[in-house]
C-alpha cells in the first residue's frame, strides 16, 4: 500500500528519487526552492507544496535531498525569518530521512532533536548518480534506530537497489559516506592528473581514453568523468564545489583522531585551486583545468 513521502529537493538526485517513489506507488508532495521544479514533477502526479511546512504536515515519511547540514537545519526548523521549517509541522511519529552528506556529529545532533519532538530520524546519505537514482538503483548508507526503519518500511527500498544499515543510531551512516566521498574525490583528482599528462605529452584523448578504461588502471571515476572532459562537456551533475565541501568534511572527521590524510590533502588542494578559479559551479571533472599548459577537447588552442 502506498505511503504519504515528502521529497525536499528536487535536483538531479532528488528528481530521480521522487520519481522512483512515484512508479512504486506512494503517494508524493514535493518541495524545491525552485517552484517550477516541483511544479514540473507534479504534473506527471503528485503535489507539489509551496512550504516547507505545508509538505511535512501532509506526510508520513519526509526525505530531505539537499546539499549540506545548513541547508539540511534550514529544511527541519525554518531560517529564522520568514520560512518555517518541516519539524513543527510533522505528526508525532513520522520520520525525516536525511540523505545529505555531513558531519557525523551533525547528524547525531539532528536525531536528538527531531527525538525531542516526537520524531523519528535516519541517517541515510545516498551514492550512485543521478542515473541510477532515476532508476531506483542506487546505494543508500543508512544507520537509526529500529523505530526509524519501522517508519519507513519499503519506502527505503522503492529508491535504492542497495540499503545499507551501519548501525542503530545516527552517525554510522555518515561517516561510511564521507569516506566514500574520500575515494571519490582523490579518484576524480588523479584521473584529472593522468588525463592532463596524456594531453601535455601530446597522447591523443580519445586513445588515452580508450585505453585506460580498458586497463588496470580504469576507475568508474575516470571512466565517468573523463568522458565529460572528452565531450568538453562541464555542465554540473556534481559540481566542484561539492568536493570542496566534501573532502573537507573528510578531514575534519580525521582531524578529530589527529589521523594524517596526505591524498585527501592534495585532492581538496586542487578542487579548492578550481573553484578559486571560477569553476566552483562547475562538473567535477573541471579540476582538470588547473593545469598548465594543456589543451582541453572543445578549447580552442
Amino acid at each position: 500500500m502506498g505511503r504519504n513521502i515528502g521529497v525536499i529537493g528536487l535536483g538531479a538526485m532528488g528528481m530521480g528519487m521522487a520519481s522512483s517513489l512515484r512508479r512504486a506507488g506512494h503517494a508524493l508532495s514535493v518541495y524545491d526552492i525552485r517552484p517550477e521544479q516541483a511544479q514540473a514533477f507534479a504534473r506527471d502526479g503528485g503535489e507539489a507544496c509551496t512550504s516547507l511546512a505545508e509538505l511535512g504536515a501532509a506526510c508520513e515519511v519526509v526525505i530531505s535531498v539537499v546539499v549540506n547540514a545548513s541547508q539540511t537545519e534550514t529544511v527541519l526548523f525554518g531560517n529564522g525569518a520568514d520560512q518555517a521549517g518541516c519539524a513543527a509541522s510533522m505528526k508525532p511519529g513520522s520520520v525525516f530521512v536525511m540523505c545529505s552528506t555531513v558531519d557525523p556529529q551533525a547528524s547525531v545532533a539532528l536525531e536528538t532533536r527531531l527525538e525531542a519532538l516526537g520524531l523519528h530520524y535516519l541517517d541515510a546519505p545516498i551514492s550512485g548518480g543521478a542515473a541510477r537514482a532515476a532508476s531506483g538503483q542506487m546505494t543508500m548508507m543508512t544507520a537509526g534506530k529500529p523505530s526509524a526503519y519501522a517508519a519507513c518500511e519499503g519506502v527505503l527500498e522503492a529508491m535504492a537497489a542497495k540499503v545499507y544499515r551501519l548501525g542503530d543510531r545516527a552517525g554510522a551512516g555518515s561517516k561510511v559516506k564521507i569516506i566514500n566521498q574520500l575515494l571519490a574525490g582523490v579518484h576524480i583528482a588523479a584521473a584529472a592528473e593522468a588525463m592532463a599528462l596524456g594531453l601535455r605529452e601530446g597522447v591523443p584523448a580519445e586513445a588515452l581514453y580508450e585505453v585506460i578504461t580498458n586497463s588496470a588502471g580504469n576507475s568508474w571515476m575516470f571512466e565517468n568523468r573523463m568522458a565529460h572532459v572528452l565531450a568538453g562537456d562541464y555542465t554540473p551533475l556534481s559540481a566542484v564545489d561539492i568536493f570542496v565541501k566534501d573532502l573537507g568534511l573528510v578531514l575534519d572527521m580525521a582531524r578529530g583522531s589527529k589521523f594524517p590524510l596526505p591524498l585527501s590533502s592534495t585532492a581538496h588542494q586542487m578542487f579548492m585551486q578550481a573553484s578559486s578559479a571560477g569553476h566552483g559551479r562547475e562538473d567535477d571533472s573541471a579540476v582538470i583545468k588547473i593545469f598548465p599548459g594543456i589543451t582541453l577537447p572543445g578549447q580552442r588552442d
